[in-house]
């Protein structure tokens, strides 16, 4: 069993949440699943040696936000994977801002792995080659949001019947590295690093949304109030809050429309009006989308 990969696990255990051991498939390979529901919390990666020890992250559910070493922000939403060495994300700091996030990672000793490889990866030069020179060179992380092949490949590392779920693991571990070696790296798809300032303008203009439920402004409005670009404001608002503006807020808009209807008196109208709608139809047919019942049926139902 590897040193590197022990020391990992120990860590990783360290974590105590449930599922957070480490499942070693090949030599210099191991798996690890986290899944948890807390309050939200950050904590400080600290290893700065192992520049051979590899690491692919997936996020299953919730959101893992990264603040890297040059103040930068990254954010990992449901379907999206990451590469990085342990070197390169050391005195970075992760963040799970919802305080529930389920993943996995994939942790390879290069040296390891490619002094004795699985078979069917003999001759890929994936472990001493590739995979550090495509995606981490400098130390450098790589960021990509999922698609429907690497999906297809996570996901199935869920849900397997017990007496064959490490046979799957091991076929998926194997597909999963296959992908990245025929992986046709550019920088373009890679998922958007954020500068503090611009994720602080995002927070701002959350908080205004949310403090202001009942009012609507549109984009080129927030854009203008807050000097920064449309585009930039709509994929950068995504990436932190998971979401678009439209949706996120029109989620707000739903709960806070729940606590009226249990705990005011007012009218359907009067609510409608509280949470931004300008017609109590608008509000009904949005209600009964999101809820799957009318505001009037909820209230009796109290």
């Amino acid at each position: 069993m590897n040193d590197e990969l022990l020391k990992i696990k120990k860590g990783i255990e360290k974590l105590n949440r449930p599922g957070s051991e480490m499942i070693f498939l090949f030599p210099g390979i191991g798996l690890s699943y986290l899944s948890f529901a807390s309050t939200p919390f950050s904590m400080r990666h600290k290893h700065s040696a192992m520049e051979h020890i590899m690491q692919i992250n997936y996020c299953k559910s919730g959101q893992m936000e990264w603040k890297m070493k040059n103040g930068n922000y990254i954010y990992l939403n449901p379907g999206d994977f990451f590469l990085h060495t342990m070197k390169s994300c050391a005195d970075s700091f992760v963040s799970f801002p919802t305080g529930q996030y389920a993943g996995l990672a994939v942790y390879i000793d290069l040296q390891e792995a490619s002094a004795c490889p699985p078979e069917l990866l003999k001759d890929t030069n994936i472990f001493n080659k590739v995979l550090r020179q495509k995606f981490c060179p400098g130390d450098r992380l790589s960021f990509f949001a999922g698609n429907e092949q690497t999906e297809s490949i996570f996901s199935a590392f869920y849900d397997q019947p017990e007496n064959i779920r490490l046979q799957y693991q091991k076929i998926k571990a194997l597909e999963l590295l296959l992908y990245l070696k025929k992986l046709e790296f550019t920088p373009q798809k890679q998922l958007t690093a954020y500068q503090s300032e611009q994720i602080d303008i995002i927070r701002k203009i959350h908080d205004s949304l949310t403090e202001h439920i009942g009012e609507r402004i549109t984009i080129e409005e927030l854009s203008k109030q807050y000097l920064i670009n449309p585009t930039t404001l709509k994929a950068a608002f995504k990436s932190v809050y998971g979401n678009s503006i439209a949706a996120h807020i029109k989620e707000h808009r739903m709960e806070q429309a729940v606590k009226m209807l249990r705990g005011t008196d007012l009218s359907i109208s009067e609510i409608a009006q509280a949470v931004g709608y300008d017609s109590q139809s608008k509000f009904t047919a949005a209600f009964k989308a999101f809820w799957g019942v009318l505001p009037r049926e909820y209230r009796k139902k109290l």
